[in-house]
């Protein structure tokens, strides 16, 4: 009797390591798979944002100063009677995406504000922005053309 019991009692432990071994195998991809997702998330917002916010707003840093520039040449060349109109054109889109242009006025002058979301970059009016306070204003996109105009008599 003794070697007919035998076998059964082991073919029961086969069965239970199978089970052992799918359960193991189950365990150790369930703990890999949450692994791996919680990489995913973090290497895009490490590796992929970052870049884009870095990007973003040196390539809205290099506008606002091309913009800065137009409007300090429109106001050195500007007529004591008269207009003078420059039309030109800015990236319609940075990173994919389009942005806004401001021209505001703080505490230490003149700034050109160019904005998407949460990234602004401020540049400073160069050269008119500190001593002239109020000599530009308006707003843009980037989207077609643009236009700096001066008028002796002003805007209304």
């Amino acid at each position: 009797m003794n070697c007919l019991s035998t076998p059964t009692i082991h073919k029961n432990r086969a069965d239970d390591t199978g089970v052992s071994n799918m359960i193991e195998y189950v365990m150790v991809s369930g703990i890999i798979m949450v692994l791996f997702i919680t990489m995913l998330l973090l290497v895009h917002a490490n590796f992929i944002e970052s870049p884009v916010r870095t990007i973003t707003y040196s390539a809205f840093t290099d506008i606002g100063n091309g913009l800065s520039t137009r409007i300090v040449d429109v106001y050195a060349i500007s007529p004591p009677n008269g207009t003078v109109t420059s039309n030109f054109d800015l990236p319609d889109y940075v990173v994919g995406n389009g942005y806004a242009v401001e021209i505001s006025s703080g505490t230490k002058g003149q700034t050109v504000d160019i904005s998407r979301d949460y990234i602004v970059a401020r540049v400073a009016l160069a050269g008119i922005g500190a001593s002239k306070k109020g000599v530009a204003g308006g707003n843009t996109t980037g989207a077609g053309i643009n236009r700096v105009s001066f008028d002796s008599r002003g805007f209304t």
